[in-house]
């Protein structure tokens, strides 16, 4: 079994967000005063509220620790998109999760993203996320030169499988920051910093 407090200790971010601490600390604050009450998402739909909250438990699943979505994941990756997120990184992680939807719904045959389960969405996210070192390095230059096109006005297209990556890799590390900043992990699983430094950079690794 993976000792998951190692993996998140050591595991790096491939993310391209700068977080002003306050801004994350209120985030996260936040998700644990509504963890009581019936969730409604702020920046996804509630179809696409649930898909992310599935997809979080797929990556960080309940072993010895609390599962992601028992400790607030989604609700933290939902408002980290409404409240740190550009507007062009907002519109590539809302494009890259329909086509990782689009593909779930194809090949589950169902008709309606609010009745894709954990089983529907697993096979997607392995196979997005099982790419080889020299694929990783190809698909991030296409990555890039989408986003930087879109930046310019130009017009830009980014092939399907590449956006199904780039959700994975994205939601991979958004629910890694999700999770270590999270207070009961913090506190239990990670030694605990409640001001850390003024700024948290992630950056390309």
């Amino acid at each position: 079994m993976m000792d998951r407090r190692k993996a998140l200790k050591n595991m790096g971010l491939a993310l391209g967000y700068t977080v002003a601490t306050p801004t994350l600390i209120s985030i996260v604050q936040s998700c644990k005063k509504d963890a009581a009450i019936v969730w409604t998402p702020d920046f996804l739909s509630s179809g696409e509220g649930s898909v992310l909250t599935h997809l979080v438990d797929i990556i960080l699943p309940k072993t010895d620790t609390p599962s992601a979505s028992e400790v607030q994941v989604h609700i933290f990756i939902d408002r980290f998109a409404d409240q740190v997120m550009e507007k062009e990184q907002q519109d590539l992680f809302k494009m890259t999760m329909e086509k990782f939807m689009d593909k779930a719904l194809q090949d589950s045959g169902e008709k309606d993203i609010a009745d894709l389960k954990p089983e529907h969405l697993e096979p997607i996210l392995a196979t997005a996320l099982k790419v080889s070192k020299e694929d990783q390095v190809k698909n991030f230059k296409v990555i890039n030169a989408y986003t930087e096109a879109v930046k310019t006005g130009q017009e830009a297209t980014l092939d399907d499988e590449v956006s199904r990556f780039a959700f994975g890799n994205n939601l991979r590390g958004l629910a890694i920051l999700g999770y270590k900043s999270s207070e009961f992990v913090g506190e239990n699983v990670l030694p605990y910093l409640p001001v850390p430094g003024e700024y948290l950079s992630l950056i390309h690794i």
